[in-house]
Order: structure tokens, then C-alpha cells, then sequence
């Protein structure tokens, strides 16, 4: 069908349409679906569905390290999305596309989050002034390393949202004070897949959402332990954190992040260490959660946060000719 000759109700269905990115056939034209960052047709699904028809003693693990060598789908750093092609086999299953082999073995991932050990720690009184705790020592948590059962532990027994284990790109931070005593503990996350407030601030539409999601995380925890009273403690260390982080992730991932993003229950908080350290209140989500589909589960309204890293950060979230080195920290 030619475009320019289309209708007026024409050219709103198939606009339409397009926006919603379903996965069917319209006019004899097939859309492309876009998951996990990466653009799927037809000939993706097909080709999933066939190796799962010739390889039935396959596993999910081994089904999703096979599309990542075939689609050469890796991160900056050269390594297969192996993660994610599962995340994606376990959304087009969930759409219908597809039907993947029983799990071999429950996922590890519920028994990670209800069990984490008990790891002692010295709970005195830290109070006075942020001078008296300088200088701070912000130091990344990485896998298997020693302060991992830490940061757990502390999240676990004195964050209201308690530990859950990470899925997909994150970073850990634990802060301790001049004498080596832990004060805080901040985690990133995968950003929210859709928030309304914060895609109309940002000029994304779904599909470049979509795209570029990835250059946008979530403050998902942020702990000043109860016995530490320091004022100002909680700003200054964001402060910190957000000048180090576009590095950080840069490091880790092989690409950096354009802006960080939080929800304060304000039910609980204020958001006042945000606002001092300069983040931004969009507005409130509306009360839903992820998986709310049909409108009936209700959720704490929580007031919206983002901070730019970078001047232009707008330009990295939503132009497709800009390049990651563009901007500096603003």
C-alpha cells in the first residue's frame, strides 16, 4: 500500500498500529516487535521456534546462548546477552509467540531472595557532624566479593523494602566513614519499564523507550543505617555517587548512563535529601503496578525523581545519531 495515498482513517490505523507494535500481520505487512533493546520480526520468532523443534533435549540456558551467538547479540564489553535473550524468550512465551521445554531445576533466584546470611556487624551509635565522618570511602560491591554478604545483610534487615536479588545491568555501593565503619548502602537498577511522568519529561516515545532504556537507572534502594544520625549525610552522598557513576557504569557495561531515576514512597519520605541533591520531582505515579493489566491492584503512590548526568542528556536518551562520549557532567 502507498503511504501518501492512503486515506485519512487509513493512515490512523496504520499509525496506530505501529505505535502499539503488535505482533501481526496488517495488510499483508509484518510489524517489528522490539524486546529487551533488540528488534524482532517474523523470521526471529521462526527461527526460535525451529531450534526448539530440532533441539527438544535443549534447556532455556542452552536455547538462549545459541541466539546470542546467532544474532551476535552482546553488551559493549564483548559479552553474550545471554541474560536477556531469556528474558526475552520468557516474554514471547508469556505473549503466546512461543512454548519453551519445562525449567530443569527451579529458579535460584527465589531462594537468593529469601535467603540471605545473617553477617555480623557493629551497630553502635554514629552521630555529630558529616565533618566528623570524613572523608567517606564509596566503594562498588562487586560479585563475589567480600562486603557482597554485607551490603545483603544490611539491606535485608533495615531497608522497609528488604534485599531482592539483582536482574540485569546494576551497581552495588557500600559507604563507610574515615574509621571504616559502614553508614550507607545504595543499589542501581534496571529503570522502570514505563512511567508516564518521567517518559513525557524525557520526549521518549515506546519505541525509543525501548532502545534506549538502558541508559537510564533506578536508585531501587538507598540506606542510611538507623543508628548513623549525620546531617546532610544522605545528599552529600548522592552527590558523590552521581558525579562517580556515568564512569562506573562505563566500566562495568562498556557503556555509561545518561540520567538516574528513583520513586520515593511518600507515604514514608519526603524526598528531601533529593531535592538537595539536586534531583528533579516529576510528578506521582498513579498507584498501579507493573503487573497491573486489568486496573485492581493498588499500589503506594510514589512521588518521581530523575537526575541528568550529562548536559544534553535528553539528546542520549532519545537521538538516534547521538554517541555515548557526547555531553559532559552537568
Amino acid at each position: 500500500m502507498d503511504f501518501s495515498s492512503a486515506s485519512a482513517s487509513e493512515k490512523q490505523i496504520i499509525f496506530f498500529w505501529t505505535q502499539r507494535e503488535a505482533c501481526r500481520t496488517l495488510r499483508g505487512v509484518t510489524s517489528i516487535m522490539v524486546m529487551q533493546g533488540r528488534e524482532l520480526d517474523g523470521a526471529d520468532i521462526s527461527l526460535i521456534r525451529r531450534l526448539l523443534g530440532e533441539h527438544p533435549e535443549w534447556g532455556r540456558s542452552r536455547l538462549s546462548v545459541e541466539l546470542c551467538h546467532r544474532w551476535d547479540w552482546r553488551n559493549a564489553q564483548g559479552r553474550i546477552k545471554d541474560m536477556a535473550a531469556r528474558t526475552l524468550l520468557l516474554k514471547l512465551e508469556r505473549a503466546g509467540h512461543i512454548l519453551l521445554p519445562p525449567r530443569r531445576s527451579p529458579s535460584p533466584n527465589g531462594k537468593r531472595n529469601r535467603i540471605v546470611p545473617v553477617v555480623d556487624h557493629a551497630t553502635g551509635s554514629i552521630s555529630g557532624t558529616l565533618r566528623d565522618l570524613q572523608p567517606l570511602s564509596v566503594n562498588i560491591v562487586a560479585p563475589g566479593a567480600a562486603d557482597l554478604r554485607l551490603f545483603n545483610a544490611l539491606l535485608a534487615n533495615y531497608h522497609y523494602l528488604g534485599h531482592r536479588n539483582t536482574v540485569g545491568e546494576n551497581i552495588r555501593y557500600l559507604v563507610r566513614d574515615r574509621l571504616d565503619r559502614p553508614v550507607a548502602c545504595l543499589l542501581f537498577g534496571s529503570a522502570a519499564w514505563k512511567c508516564a511522568e518521567r517518559d513525557n519529561f524525557i520526549g521518549w516515545e515506546p519505541a525509543t523507550r525501548q532502545r534506549r532504556l538502558q541508559w537510564l537507572t533506578n536508585n531501587t534502594r538507598f540506606l542510611i543505617l538507623p543508628w548513623v544520625v549525620i546531617p546532610h549525610l544522605a545528599s552529600h552522598v548522592l552527590g558523590i555517587v552521581s558525579r562517580r557513576i556515568r564512569a562506573d557504569w562505563q566500566a562495568k557495561y562498556g557503556h555509561p548512563v545518561q540520567a538516574l531515576e528513583t520513586f520515593v514512597d511518600r507515604d514514608r519520605f519526603k524526598g528531601t535529601c533529593y531535592r538537595a541533591a539536586n534531583w528533579l520531582r516529576l510528578g506521582e505515579t498513579r498507584g498501579r503496578t507493573r503487573n497491573d493489566r486489568d486496573h485492581r491492584i493498588h499500589a503506594a503512590v510514589k512521588d518521581v525523581y530523575i537526575h541528568p548526568l550529562v548536559t544534553n542528556f535528553r539528546g542520549g536518551l532519545c537521538s538516534p545519531a547521538f554517541t555515548v562520549t557526547e555531553g559532559r557532567a552537568g
